[in-house]
């Protein structure tokens, strides 16, 4: 049966954890001379990992902290805060 995390964090951790697998086997792929075309594959799937554990982060983030502070009146600020972070994607 696979594992399924029960929470949010435990969501979050799981897809680290899944891209830290994907960036050891790049790492070994590049100390074996691997194929190109196949470290490039497995690049793509250690960025692909991190954004969906980036959207879940977001998401938490949205649902909690940034709702907290709208309803505290820092609406500004929440909308600030969360700007920042792809301003500098």
């Amino acid at each position: 049966m696979a594992y399924r995390p029960k929470d949010t964090a435990d969501r979050i951790l799981h897809r680290l954890k899944i891209a830290q697998g994907h960036l050891k086997k790049v790492v070994v792929m590049m100390q074996n001379s691997d194929y190109c075309i196949d470290i490039l594959h497995q690049s793509n799937a250690v960025q692909r990992a991190l954004k969906e554990a980036d959207s879940m982060i977001l998401e938490n983030h949205l649902k909690t902290c940034a709702a907290d502070a709208i309803k505290n009146g820092r609406k500004e600020e929440a909308i600030s805060e969360i700007m920042n972070v792809f301003k500098k994607s």
